[in-house]
């Protein structure tokens, strides 16, 4: 432990280095928003190293999410607004009082869940508040899901959930037949709402899940492109029977 401190503190020092005058030009000239893109493409990248789970990529994204972290923090240390040891001091506070029956011995149970006690301490006017708009929307339809979940609203189940998704489309379906743009828009997300609540409940992240497949298809099409190269085709030249066939034919790998 005492070592990680050391470490820690000497890329603190770093950072501090490269904001100073005379440190780095294109780091002292940044700014709290013009970092939003680097800190959102690290955390993701964070994400891809932990879903390959390669030790040696998620300890160096682990490291660049820091390094935006810490930066960030630098920014409005600068501005005398709060520093690292106030974010810390923050944050362990927090955790101790969302969980008083592990630290308060005088703790008497109210039986508030973990997202009522939240929804309490931030004084949210709406108990679903609090769900970044910005996450990716199969993300943030599980979050809300769950958060909905923390105070029951939710199936104990499989059969109700699967009940749900066939009304879902068999709606999709008939909003199509009618030919109403706007009505098709709403229950396509009805659908996918219900395929998440689906994959909730499943223990699986419908995040992943997509990625995975997107991966998939991509891996396919390629494939594609490979076989049709020997045949001396390009991809507008070949049919969909004979893109269809190669497909099949790799599906399995």
């Amino acid at each position: 432990m005492e070592k990680s401190f050391h470490k820690f503190s000497e890329l603190y020092k770093t950072i501090k280095v490269l904001r100073d005058p005379g440190g780095c030009p294109w780091d002292s000239s940044q700014t709290s928003k013009s970092l939003i893109p680097y800190l959102l493409e690290e955390t993701y990248e964070v994400i891809e190293a932990i879903e390959k789970e390669k030790y040696s990529e998620i300890k160096e994204e682990l490291g660049d999410l820091f390094l935006h972290l810490f930066f960030q923090s630098q920014i409005y240390e600068e501005k005398k607004a709060f520093n690292l040891s106030d974010i810390f001091e923050n944050t362990n506070l927090k955790l101790k009082n969302r969980h008083p029956e592990i630290f308060d011995k005088s703790y008497i149970n109210t039986g508030l869940s973990w997202e009522e006690r939240k929804q309490k301490e931030k004084k949210r006017e709406k108990f679903l508040d609090g769900v970044p708009k910005s996450l990716p929307a199969l993300t943030r339809a599980s979050r809300i899901q769950e958060k909905a979940a923390e105070v029951g609203f939710d199936w104990n189940d499989l059969k109700p959930i699967w009940d749900k998704v066939y009304e879902e489309i068999g709606e999709l379906k008939n909003a199509i037949e009618s030919k109403d743009n706007e009505q098709i828009i709403s229950e396509m997300g009805d659908v996918l709402f219900s395929f998440v609540n689906l994959s909730r409940h499943l223990k699986i992240q419908p995040e992943s899940s997509l990625k995975n497949t997107i991966s998939k298809f991509e891996y396919r099409f390629h494939n594609i492109e490979k076989e049709l190269e020997k045949q001396n085709k390009s991809l507008s030249e070949a049919s969909l029977e004979e893109m269809d066939e190669i497909w099949n034919k790799f599906k399995n790998n």
